[in-house]
């Protein structure tokens, strides 16, 4: 599975802001759910499927988040820059 990974500290009312060189799935996780995307089993998320960018994701709760971008196994490659705003 090829994907870009970054894990960011989010405060109350924050986002986590992701740049998208194309469109790409873009999907915050807690511990949990990155253990399972990782074993490419049934997890839960918060975004999907980005066509524009920048993509800013609120995630439901501070705290330690799991910021993935992938192509869904299609070919190819993807660029992102992830920040919290």
């Amino acid at each position: 599975m090829n994907f870009l990974h970054s894990r960011v500290q989010v405060g109350p009312g924050q986002a986590v802001l992701v740049e998208l060189d194309h469109a790409a799935n873009v999907k915050v996780m807690d511990d949990p759910n990155f253990d399972r995307y990782r074993r490419g089993t049934q997890h839960q998320y918060f975004g999907g499927h980005a066509t524009q960018s920048p993509v800013a994701i609120r995630p439901p709760r501070p705290g330690q988040w799991h910021v993935i971008v992938d192509l869904g196994g299609y070919p190819g490659q993807v660029r992102a820059g992830i920040s919290v705003q």
